[in-house]
């Protein structure tokens, strides 16, 4: 508070707010430097969470205080302000969640902050995943262009989290390793009849396929991940084997042996959570097993969040809310006879994900911009890598997968 007070005379009011916000976020260290230059550290410089910002334009502030959370990435892709490492200062902001005023899961309100949030969370309401908006919300997203994601995911065009059986295993063998855990906790066997919501580019029902000679259904809303997986079946002569539809998920009729989604459930919107289990206990045969990889929120901050929106939910998956466990489960009693039996925790291995993706996407950016992307578009995707690397491994979020039966299976 004396360095404020010390550049009191030559700082403006929006700038004295700011600061005053920042030193009440005392944890770790942060080394903040203004549009003319000065420069305020806050926090101990031993710390183990470190991070710099330089704001470049005085419109920062503007940002800030009419759009909060959402305002602060926004200026990022602006260049309304830098820093040496964007997962550092997300990081830093996690750690101070509790004194991050608009911040999901902060205990402290600001009336200077977030003056315009009714603007974006009306807009956010105006996305609900009806059978419609949900294809669009998806396209927003997944349709950007095969090319696109071709430079910069693994081999298998896997956009999910991987895991990691090794520390030091590649991309694409700790992808093939999240495949079979999966494969394995659903007890897949020659001949299953297996269904896949949210089948991406086509790499875990092509797994299924190659190494189990499973019977799958895969099924997709993005035109371009239904295109490119068709051909990959076609090429990887599977098809006897393997069918993508371009479908949603309440309009699949038939019974299945397994089902299993990945990383789609983030997609469905609190209000057709009871659908979604619903249709999944119309679809499963009587001895059927659910897997599902799904990255979830605490439940502690799931109503703030239901009711909210963040940068991500605008600028990346637009229609999205990350479920609580609990939500889910709910969800799931009212809507089926499905229970929970096994959960496991694979956060850790998501930041893992996210750091070699991101490494990855920076690699490819000539390429990147060859394909017809901007500036602001890198620097949007930059921060949505790092922001998401930064929560998994903060624990601000995780990703997990659980696992479902019927009550008297006596199969499994």
């Amino acid at each position: 508070m004396e360095k404020i007070l010390t550049l009191q005379h030559k700082i403006s009011f929006k700038e004295r707010i700011f600061l005053n916000l920042i030193s009440k976020m005392n944890k770790g260290y942060i080394n903040i430097t203004l549009p003319n230059k000065n420069a305020l550290d806050f926090g101990d410089k031993n710390s183990e969470i470190k991070a710099d910002i330089q704001i470049i334009s005085s419109e920062f502030f503007n940002r800030l205080f009419l759009y909060g959370d959402i305002g602060f990435g926004e200026a990022y892709e602006d260049e309304l302000w830098e820093t040496s490492d964007i997962t550092s200062v997300i990081s830093w902001i996690i750690l101070n969640i509790e004194n991050t005023p608009s911040a999901s899961g902060s205990n402290v309100r600001s009336l200077a902050m977030n003056l315009l949030k009714f603007t974006n969370t009306f807009i956010h309401k105006l996305r609900d995943n009806t059978i419609s908006k949900a294809k669009k919300n998806i396209s927003a997203h997944y349709d950007l262009s095969n090319d696109f994601y071709s430079l910069w995911l693994d081999k298998s065009m896997t956009y999910s989290s991987a895991y990691f059986k090794h520390k030091d295993s590649s991309l694409y063998n700790a992808q093939q390793e999240k495949y079979k855990m999966l494969s394995e906790k659903l007890k897949i066997k020659k001949g299953d009849k297996i269904l896949e919501i949210g089948c991406g580019w086509g790499g875990m029902a092509t797994y299924l396929a190659k190494n189990y000679d499973a019977e799958v259904t895969a099924i997709t809303i993005s035109k371009e991940q239904y295109h490119y997986a068709k051909k990959r079946v076609k090429n990887e002569g599977i098809e006897n084997r393997v069918k993508i539809l371009f479908r949603d998920y309440r309009l699949i009729n038939g019974k299945y042996d397994k089902i299993v989604s990945i990383e789609m459930l983030e997609a469905v919107g609190h209000r057709f959570y009871k659908p979604f289990f619903a249709k999944i206990n119309e679809l499963l045969t009587k001895d059927g097993l659910l897997a599902l990889q799904v990255i979830t929120c605490p439940d502690s901050r799931f109503k703030e969040m239901k009711n909210g929106v963040d940068w991500i939910q605008k600028h990346i998956f637009p229609g999205s809310l990350l479920p609580s466990v609990s939500a889910l489960n709910r969800a799931m009693n009212q809507s089926s006879n499905l229970t929970p039996i096994h959960l496991e925790d694979m956060g850790k291995h998501y930041a893992q994900t996210l750091r070699l993706w991101r490494e990855s996407f920076n690699q490819k950016i000539n390429d990147i911009n060859s394909l017809g992307f901007n500036q602001q578009f890198t620097r949007k995707w930059n921060y949505y890598l790092s922001y998401c690397e930064s929560a998994f491994d903060m624990r601000n979020i995780n990703v997990m997968q659980l696992l479902y039966s019927r009550p008297n299976n006596l199969k499994y």
